[in-house]
Order: C-alpha cells, then structure tokens, then sequence
C-alpha cells in the first residue's frame, strides 16, 4: 500500500497533507511574521516621534513663558512711562504702578482663597471624590486588561 492511502482503523483513507498546503502555511506564517514585524517598526517610530515631540512642546512652552513674562515686563514699563508723563513725575509714577500690581495681587490671592472655598463645599468636595474614585477604578481596569494580553 503506498503511504499516502494508508487505511485507518475505521477503515477510511487517510490522506497525507500536501506540500502545497504545507508551502501555503508556510507563507502565512512569513506574512503574519512580517506584519508584526511592520507593526513593530511602526509602533517604535511613532515612540521615537513622540519622544521628539515631546522635547519640542516643552521647548515651545519654554519660549512662550519666556515671550509671555517679557510681554509683561514691556506693558508694565510702558504704562510706568505712561504714569510719569501724566504724574510729571518718576517717583510718583513708580508708586502708582507698584499699588496697582499691589491690587492686581490681593484680588488674584483672595479669588484663589474663593476657589478653595468652593472646593471645600460639600457638593463639590463629594463631586470630586466621585470624580477620583471613577479615575481611579478607570486606571485598574485598563491595568488589568494590559495585564491579562
């Protein structure tokens, strides 16, 4: 009896994969190899580009504190200047701009202590925790599921 009709025990003919379905498993198993292999590439230039980008937003919200504080600094010598033609005086010019940045500071203190407060309120205070709780149990499920593939 040639090999490949061997007779089982129940009496059917078994018949011996053939080398073409065993060419083609092959080549799915090179092609998923490589479609992983692409994914990868992939997957690390895009960690390389986020990397990269991240450099570049700090740098970029490094120059815009910069640009910002320098704004400032033009806007408060200008309304300085300003003051002086208007006091005819430099000294009187100077006081006026250091009260007003005084009360541009109080009002920015006492609207933060107002947000505190908010926060403080029972309302709220039970919203946010709420809020933590979700975030928190959100995180774990998305672990466990990292951790379970």
């Amino acid at each position: 009896m040639p090999e490949a009709d061997q007779v089982s025990t129940d009496g059917t003919a078994d018949a011996a994969p053939s080398p073409g379905v065993l060419d083609e498993l092959g080549r799915l198993g090179h092609g998923v190899k490589d479609l992983f292999g692409a994914q990868l590439e992939l997957l690390s230039a895009e960690v390389g580009l986020a990397r990269s980008a991240l450099s570049w937003m700090l740098l970029a919200g490094l120059a815009a504190t910069v640009a910002g504080v320098g704004l400032g600094l033009t806007l408060l010598a200008l309304v300085g200047v300003l003051l002086a033609k208007w006091f005819a005086s430099w000294v009187w010019a100077l006081v006026a701009l250091a009260v007003l940045q005084l009360l541009f500071m109080l009002a920015a203190i006492v609207f933060f202590r107002r947000c505190m407060h908010w926060m403080s309120l029972p309302a709220t205070r039970n919203e946010w925790g709420a809020m933590m709780r979700d975030t928190k149990a959100r995180a774990r499920r998305r672990a466990e599921g990292e951790n379970a593939a």
